[in-house]
């Protein structure tokens, strides 16, 4: 494995909690704020900075349930889906970094207005946005078996046909964490289906180039697995006493928790990686770079001097897709840095 540093730089700052960036094709860019409860669309101006254009709420207008705008993805119907959480709660950090203070917001339990998780649908160009698939929406796993509710969905990836993958990240108190799904959602349809249950905070999400592997991230195992797939949301039949599950790397750089993920068009998996020496949130985290056949290429450190210890995600943009979009989601920022290799393309664009 090689360790590298990049020329980084800060396109957007002063966000709550980004995730999820969306890098779209007409040049803007879309993410996520957790804290804020909101979609944003920054658009790089002459100079090259990117300035806010858009704002969309994505609170629940029923008042039902709390917001945490967590995942994001373009749906083939020009929309963007997001995995939303249910809300979280936050706790402040300050941190010293280039000869001042910051503040760290740190992701924390569910908030105590929380009633559940669930997908949403937002239309971009007329800014309407609806609950796609509700908390008690999951398909029970039997005609006599009570479905599971959507706890925490976290991040979600398209299929060439149309369907979508997410993972549900779940919720913990003091002594028990929950034991939750990666879900499947078929093209149209809004009753998500438990294809791999029994699973410990699944988290990023991806497919690979051929879209016959899927890959996940799992924050506190500290591993991506994966598992062959024989078609739109059906994984390869396995044994009973297996699952079908496979690790593609045990070996993350210093053992750091991991979030979302990225692939790159070799296949390649970049995984944002949080405090890669513990709690120590003055050490910056990275994006991990693993090969289809497993082996660690390579840890990109994010930059000391302003310590960034939870990267939240990356995208791939620009005409060949060789611009990284990460998000940095303790400090609020949105960084930018040139990759080898170019994105791979998402299934859908806008």
């Amino acid at each position: 494995m090689s360790f590298r540093t990049s020329d980084f730089t800060e396109i957007v700052s002063g966000l709550g909690y980004p995730e999820s960036p969306l890098w779209l094709s007409d040049g803007s860019l879309a993410v996520v704020d957790i804290k804020a409860k909101t979609l944003l669309r920054f658009r790089p101006d002459a100079k090259g900075s990117y300035q806010l254009e858009d704002t969309i709420d994505l609170n629940d207008p029923s008042g039902k349930l709390d917001s945490g705008p967590n995942g994001a993805a373009l749906g083939p119907d020009g929309c963007v889906y997001i995995c939303n959480n249910g809300g979280k709660q936050f706790l402040q950090m300050n941190l010293p970094g280039k000869g001042t203070s910051h503040t760290l917001n740190i992701v924390m339990g569910a908030s105590s207005k929380y009633a559940g998780g669930y997908i949403q649908r937002v239309h971009l160009d007329t800014r309407e946005v609806e609950i796609w698939c509700a908390p008690d929406s999951v398909q029970p796993a039997s005609s006599n078996g009570t479905a599971q509710r959507i706890s925490s969905p976290d991040d979600i990836i398209f299929d060439s046909q149309g369907g979508f993958w997410f993972t549900d990240w779940g919720n913990a108190t003091e002594q028990s964490r929950e034991i939750t799904a990666v879900y499947y959602v078929p093209k149209g349809s809004r009753t998500p289906k438990a294809v791999i249950p029994e699973r410990s905070a699944p988290n990023g999400i991806g497919l690979s180039p051929a879209g016959d592997k899927l890959y996940v991230s799992e924050t506190y195992n500290r591993w991506v697995v994966y598992w062959d797939l024989s078609g739109p949301g059906e994984i390869k039949s396995q044994p009973p006493i297996d699952d079908g599950s496979r690790i593609l790397s045990g070996a993350i750089y210093k053992a750091g928790i991991l979030d979302s993920l990225r692939l790159d068009e070799e296949g390649n998996v970049y995984v944002a990686t949080m405090l890669p020496e513990g709690n120590n949130p003055l050490v910056p985290g990275g994006i991990a770079v693993i090969s289809p056949a497993g082996e660690t290429l390579e840890f990109i450190e994010l930059p000391k001097d302003f310590p960034e210890p939870l990267p939240s995600n990356i995208c791939f943009g620009g005409a060949d897709r060789k611009t990284a979009f990460i998000t940095c989601g303790g400090t609020g920022r949105i960084l930018s840095c040139q990759m080898r290799i170019p994105g791979l393309p998402p299934a859908f664009t806008h």
